[in-house]
Parts: structure tokens; sequence; C-alpha cells
């Protein structure tokens, strides 16, 4: 049986100069744990992650896609050079966003302006009550001729300057109430003299009405230049941008993490687990990457002193290919399984494709999940969490395939696959459709198909149950705890009391044999031992046999009775369910078959098929799905989960 992989503990002595390198190339290779959960100062001075929240804000007015993590992969840390390039950039970025802001700013003042002097353009009411205007001010008075063009330029965009006559000599000014104080200094420092307004002024000039649009037109005009210039920029500095966020992100957790670690003023020390078969390469890497200025100390983990007396649990790395990769989760969800002990990956990956396959027995919905694990595997969907699933729905689609050609089911309907079964059963004796019957309803016998079925999936229970088993003992021998690996419901006196059972139950049942002395007496020792097995581990396993006094055992003993008889029993029973829910899935096909053969309209045929096959495919899948995960959790992982180990989470690079 496969194991976790081998891990070895080591110290690495670097550099101050070279502390860098060494923590960038081991937060890209992703193989590192360190041994402590270090705690990362956040507030100590970190200016590589000052620059990257610019380039966070830069990113963001520019309208760009954010990066990855996986983008991280294909950049290193920042250089001096690649710092000043940087700050180049943001100050670019930054003068356009300020420009962009004052044009916008000054835009709204305009448009507000002009929007609410136009609505009293028509008004003719005295000049007094404009003033009252909630946007607009107006000023009317004198000023010499010579520096009206001057005043003009000081005001720029802020105001509208007016004249009145020929000469230039009387003028209107007109500007936002935000705008006003501005407006009287920049009067008052050309000369300008304020006049009485007569009383039968009224109404907004058309003077000022023409100047506050053609303001707001010119404003319009440069605000649109310079979200051009935004999109220019955006479109031709995108690499750039990347590359600067994938650097600095890099260099700042670079950062991070260094003013975490222990440290003199010229050597820093990192100590981690990293798998046994990687040790050379990356020592190898790393000697090179120090010019061979790094010190290495290499362990194995009984030779740790936190491992040896149980402080620290060496972390479990599983190594697997795509395929059995892509059920790791479900495994760690639960649990990490105990470091040296039997990994139950490949089993659980072939358990859980095979009881998917038999309760959703359907080649063409089958087809659906397999074309969506191929979608997802190629990346040519992307659902986030979901893409490394990829396999797993290729394997339930697939064996849900498989079981729906026997059962000859495409879509919840018959027929399609007669042929092919016709040409198959043929080869075997006398042809016929299905191979495999599950509408017992229109079977002579009935009683023989759904009892088949059950039996078949206790079957299949059994070997899963026995599996679990046999991974607990191999599990505790190579822990070197044979109490518990000989004695108790999931050692082997247990496995050989639920083994002898069951072959004892179906001799009884499907044969003409007779219970003997023997059989009952194997039965009582292997079932005493597992249920009193509790003195006999820890005297096996070098501890006190009684603990709490004899009495506390026996009272112990017969409790544990029940819980052996009633656990062995339950487990087994549960697989029921998978044949249950073969046959619902069954009906449920049927019912698809027969509301669209009642159906007098091809139109409505269609909709009916469409709608039942969606209805099954998301429901039923999820209900199918989350009985395999509980036959799994409940059944199969609670024969050896008896104690769990520590994941192996590596550093590495990531991108927030």
């Amino acid at each position: 049986m496969a194991k976790t992989a081998k891990m070895r503990l080591v110290e690495l002595m670097t550099l101050k100069e070279d502390i860098d390198s060494v923590i960038e190339f081991l937060g890209k290779k992703g193989n590192f744990q360190f041994q402590q959960q270090l705690e990362l100062n956040k507030s100590a001075e970190n200016p590589d992650a000052r620059i990257l929240e610019k380039l966070k804000t830069v990113r963001s007015f520019l309208g760009l896609p954010d990066i990855t993590s996986s983008d991280l992969m294909n950049w290193n840390r920042p250089t001096d050079y690649d710092r000043i390039l940087c700050q180049k950039f943001i100050y670019i970025v930054e003068q356009l966003q300020k420009k962009q802001l004052t044009c916008s700013d000054a835009l709204k003042r305009s448009q507000d302006a002009y929007n609410e002097a136009k609505s009293f353009a028509n008004l003719k009411v005295s000049y007094s009550e404009l003033e009252h205007l909630s946007f607009l001010s107006m000023r009317i008075g004198k000023i010499d001729p010579a520096v009206f063009e001057d005043l003009a330029d000081s005001v720029g965009g802020r105001a509208v300057i007016i004249a009145l006559g020929d000469d230039k000599s009387h003028i209107l000014a007109a500007t936002s109430k935000r705008g006003r104080f501005a407006l009287d200094t920049e009067l008052k420092n050309h000369g300008f003299v304020n006049m009485e307004i007569p009383s039968d002024f009224k109404g907004v000039p058309d003077e000022v009405l023409e100047g506050l649009k053609k303001q707001t037109e010119e404003c319009k005009i440069a605000f649109e230049k310079l979200e051009e210039e935004r999109h220019n920029l955006a479109k031709t500095q995108a690499d750039f941008l990347k590359k600067f966020l994938c650097q600095f992100s890099i260099g700042s957790q670079i950062k991070l993490l260094k003013n975490s670690l222990e440290a003199t003023d010229l050597v820093y020390r990192l100590t981690g687990w990293i798998p046994e078969k990687d040790c050379h390469e990356m020592m190898t890497e790393l000697d090179r990457i120090s010019e061979g200025r790094i010190a290495i100390r290499l362990f194995e983990p009984k030779e740790v002193p936190s491992v040896r007396s149980g402080v620290e649990k060496v972390p479990v790395k599983l190594h697997h290919g795509k395929f059995i990769s892509s059920f790791e989760r479900m495994i760690f969800s639960y649990g990490s399984p105990a470091y040296g002990g039997v990994d139950p990956t490949p089993f659980v990956a072939m358990f859980f494709t095979l009881l998917f396959g038999i309760m959703f027995g359907d080649a063409g919905q089958g087809l659906v999940f397999f074309i969506a694990g191929i979608l997802l595997s190629k990346k040519i969907v992307k659902i986030e969490g979901w893409n490394k699933f990829g396999p797993v729905f290729m394997a339930i689609g697939f064996s849900s395939m498989v079981m729906g050609f026997l059962t000859g089911e495409v879509f919840a309907t018959e027929g399609i696959l007669k042929p092919a079964s016709l040409f198959v059963t043929s080869l075997f004796g006398e042809p016929h459709y299905p191979i495999l019957e599950m509408k017992f309803w229109e079977s002579k016998n009935p009683i023989v198909i759904i009892f088949g079925i059950f039996g078949f999936t206790m079957a299949i229970g059994f070997v899963i149950n026995s599996v679990g088993l046999i991974i607990n003992i191999v599990n505790k021998i190579s822990q070197r705890k044979w109490g518990s690996a000989l004695f108790g419901k999931t050692g082997l006196s247990g496995m050989f009391w639920f083994w002898y059972v069951v072959v004892f139950a179906l001799r009884l049942a499907f044969t003409s044999y007779s219970a003997t002395p023997f059989d009952w007496l194997f039965i009582g020792i292997t079932l005493f031992l597992s249920a009193f097995g509790e003195p006999f581990e820890r005297f096996f396993d070098g501890e006190e046999p009684f603990e709490n006094g004899i009495g506390s055992a026996i009272i112990g003993g017969f409790v544990e009775l029940i819980e052996v008889i009633s656990t062995y029993l339950s487990n087994s029973i549960s697989f029921v369910r998978v044949g249950a829910f073969a046959l619902a899935h069954a009906v449920l096909g049927f019912i698809i078959e027969t509301m669209c053969a009642i159906c007098p309209a091809f139109a409505a045929k269609i909709i009916i098929l469409i709608l039942g096959n969606t209805i099954v495919i998301v429901l039923e899948g999820m209900i199918v799905a989350i009985q395999v995960i509980r036959l799994q959790y409940y059944e199969f992982f609670s024969k050896f989960f008896s104690e769990t180990g520590k994941e192996f989470v590596p550093f590495v690079f990531e991108y927030k």
C-alpha cells in the first residue's frame, strides 16, 4: 500500500546578503513548510509593500484586470532599477489621475452653473434675486480695459468674464458659488469696481449663457482627452503593470517574512519540513543560489526531540498524479492521515467513482458530467475553486456512463442502446436488453432484482469496510502500537470477527451448512477480544492494563460489546442506500419517460425531457454526491482515522 511521503527537517543558516534569494527560491518552489508558525510583523518597515499598495491603486484607476497567485511564479523580486522604473510609472499615472480629478471637478462645476443659468434664462426677475441661486454667482462692475485679457487669463476655467461694452470697461463675471471667493480676489487684484445694479436689470444675459456653455464644452473636451490618455496608458502599460504587481508582491512578502525570522546581524536561521525525495534537488539549488555560503543540516523525524516527545507532528504530504490528487481535498476535509501511515486517497478515488456510478446510472447524464470535467480540467470554463475537481467530474461521469450502458438508459429514455446491448449479450449467450434490469416493476421476479441489487451493494460495503480495517491495522503496526493492531473493534480481532460472521451467515443462508461448536467458539473469542480488548491493548503497548480498575474495564467492555455489534451491523446495512438510490434513479427516469409518452406535442416532449434531465442532474447529482461522501466518512474513514496528522502546508507566494 502507498504511504504518506517521507519528510525531513532541514535547518538553513544563510548570510544576510543571501536571505532574499533563499526566501524567493523557497516561496516559488512551494515545497518548504516552516517548523513553527511564524508571527509576521506587519508593522515593520516594508517599502515594497507601500509601493505595492500604490500599484494596486494604479491598477484600479487604469481599469486593468487583477493578477492571480499563479502569475507570481513567472517573475522575480524587484531590483533597484525596477524600483526606479516603477516609481516613475506610478508618478506618471498619479499626475494623470490628479489632472483627471481636477478636470472632472471643473466640468461638474461648469455643468451645474450652466444648467442653473439656463433654467433662469427666461425668468425675468431682478438681479438681486439671482444672487440666491444655488450654483451661480455673478458680479457686474468697471475695470481698466487694458487688464481685461489678463483678468480672463487669470481666472481661466474657473469663471466667465463677459464684456458689457465695446471698450471692455464694463464687465460681468460669473462663476460657481464655490469659486466666488477666488473670483472676488482676482477682481480686486485687477482693480475691479463693483457697480450698483439698476433696479430694472433682469434675467440672465445671453452672453453669460454662451460663456458658460462654451466653458462646459471645453471642460468636456479636456476630460475626454484625459480619458483617452488613460485608456492608451492602460493599453500600452498593462504588461509593465502586471510585472510590477508580481515583483513587488514577491518583494513585500520576502520582507515581511524576513522580519519574522531568527537572525543576528549577519546570519538568518530557517527551519522547516520538506519531502525526502526533493531534498537533494532543493539543497543543490540552495547551494548554487548562495554560491556555497549556506549551511544545511538535515534530520529524520525520529531525530527531532519535539517529534519524539509527541509535542510536534510531522506534516503529511501525499504524492499522486493529477487524477488521484483531485480527491485529496476529500481526505483533508475530514482530517489528515497520520505520518507514515497508509495513504487512503487511491481507495477514496476508486470507491467514490464506483458508488456514484451505481447510484447515478445514465449514459447521457453521465456524459454531461464527463464533458463538464473536461471543460474544468482544460480551464475552458473557469469556476473559482472548482477547476481542480475536473478529473473527479470526469471519473463519476465515466462510471455513470458505464452503469447507464448496463441499464440501457440515455437521458431517461430507453431503446437507444438496445443494438449495443444485444450485441454484447450475444457474445456470452442469449442476447437480451437491457444488460442489467433495473425496472423491477416490469419484471416477473421483482423481489429477485431488488434483493440482488441490495446484496451487491452490501457486498461492496463489505469490501470497503474491510479495506478500512486493513489500513488501520497496517497503520498501527507501522506505529509499533501492537495492542491497537491486535485488539479492539478495528484491530485484527474485530476484523476476524466481522469476516467470520459474514461468511458464517452466508453459509447458513445459501447452503445446507449447520453451525458447529468451533464457529461459536471462534465468534465468541474474537468478539470478546474486540469488546474487552482495551486492557490487552494497554498491556501490549506497555501501559497499565487496568488504569481505572477491573470493574471499570468490565463495564466498559459490555458497553463496547453493544458498540461492536451495532457498529458493524449499521456499517453494513448503510450500503443498502446505494441500491436504494440506484432504484430511485431508475424510477425517476421512468417518470420522465412516461410523461414524454403521454404528452402529444413534440415540442412539449422536448421541454419535459430537458427540464426533467436538468433537475435529475443537478438535484439528484448533489444528493448522490453527499451520500457517497457520507459513506466514505462514516463507514470507511471511521475505521482508521482514530488519530489525525498535520497537513503539509508549504510556504508559497500568494497574491491577495
